[in-house]
């Protein structure tokens, strides 16, 4: 009796543990790409017109830029063209896009927001059970860099030419001249969102370093072992640990953003740093007034350390809902600080709803143009200073 009592709490605990596999399993399945389709959406769909003049003139950019994508936090095959989400690498080359940077998300807090966060919980651990990403990076930030770090690099092996990482002012320099034959290529460079994946430890910037990263933005939504973030509690500036980090970023020639950094943060970088300074996606107080954006002060002592600044493309950044928004914020920051220090910054697949998917840029020329801003200003801020700042930047 109690061998068949045993026999039987065995069956019943396999069958258990085959529903809680087959759960997992569809969850895998569905789940992913649903919270995908809900999370990165547009306020203007596909596909999108300009006139004949912002047509020819967008064409005809030699290097069409961005400074803040994503992507990689998602499990889809940017390889493969999608019919939701705001960029892959076959929209990319569509919207004759050159480079990409493509940011490691690695933790948000539950109920974000843009006034008050703490790193309590964390909303990227059950995303990526969710995706069924490796065991290890459920339970540590820095593995989530290197894990969303070798999908770049395995997606770039797989396109057959198409997607070439960037790591270097050589592989840039490299890339630009394959470029020059053919403009079905892209590229992209890799960025982290939010240094607490370095989980206060310095050694781990060489870390993410050899993995690939040359962009290190200091905080995300919330205060970490770096500095304060805009959106956090204290509002306090750099930690000593965070001095420690600038310094160390600076000498691999990693570019520090500040994108999130609280306005104390921000001053307090641009009192010791060295190297020119990255805002990769932002607004502006100028045209749209709230924490997240950044001050004319603060544009002006960005931009008089050789710092550019990247224009974000969700109502938050613009308080608009069109390219007319986008084009404002970069036309008053390019009049404030010169167009020389102005790019694209767009946050596509982060989680918010930008104004078009990445084949509709063509649209922020035309606007541009309406506004009268001189085609060679066009050309800078569309890429040709990203391109630029990286070849003066990167690391050798």
């Amino acid at each position: 009796m109690t061998q068949i009592k045993k026999s039987s709490v065995r069956k019943f605990l396999f069958v258990i543990f085959l529903l809680l596999v087959f759960g997992y399993s569809l969850t895998v399945l569905l789940v992913p790409e649903m919270l995908d389709r809900q999370m990165n959406t547009t306020v203007h769909t596909a596909p999108y017109s300009v006139s004949e003049k912002a047509s020819n003139l967008y064409q005809s950019l030699n290097f069409v830029g961005d400074l803040h994508s994503d992507t990689l936090l998602w499990q889809r095959d940017i390889l493969e063209q999608s019919p939701y989400g705001h960029e892959d690498i076959p929209r990319m080359i569509q919207a004759n896009m050159a480079l990409q940077a493509f940011t490691i998300v690695n933790k948000t807090p539950a109920g974000i927001n843009f006034d008050r966060n703490t790193g309590e919980t964390d909303q990227i651990t059950q995303l990526f059970i969710a995706q069924g990403r490796p065991i290890k990076t459920w339970f540590s930030l820095v593995e989530r860099v290197l894990e969303q770090s070798a999908s770049l690099d395995l997606f770039s092996r797989r396109s057959e030419g198409r997607l070439s990482v960037i790591r270097s002012k050589e592989d840039l320099s490299n890339y630009l001249t394959r470029r020059e034959t053919n403009k079905e290529i892209t590229a992209g460079f890799l960025g982290i969102e939010g240094a607490q994946a370095l989980e206060g430890k310095l050694e781990n910037i060489d870390v993410v370093f050899d993995a690939g990263v040359r962009m290190i933005g200091l905080t995300h939504f919330f205060d970490n072992e770096v500095g304060a973030s805009a959106h956090g509690v204290s509002h306090a500036g750099i930690t000593e640990f965070g001095r420690d980090a600038v310094k160390k970023m600076e000498q691999l020639n990693i570019l520090i953003d500040l994108s999130h950094a609280s306005p104390k943060l921000v001053d307090n970088v641009l009192s010791i740093a060295q190297n020119p300074i990255i805002v990769s996606h932002t607004g502006v107080k100028g045209t749209c007034d709230n924490v997240r954006n950044l001050s004319d002060q603060h544009l002006k002592k960005i931009a008089d350390g050789g710092g550019l600044i990247g224009i974000a493309m969700f109502d938050q950044a613009i308080c608009g809902a069109d390219a007319y928004a986008i084009a404002k914020a970069i036309q008053y920051t390019v009049k404030l600080i010169g167009a020389e220090h102005v790019a694209l910054g767009s946050d596509f697949d982060g989680a918010v709803k930008t104004v078009f998917d990445v084949t509709g840029l063509p649209l922020v020329v035309e606007e541009l143009l309406k506004l009268t801003m001189s085609e060679q200003d066009i050309r800078l801020v569309m890429g040709e200073n990203i391109k630029r700042f990286l070849l003066a930047n990167l690391p050798d």
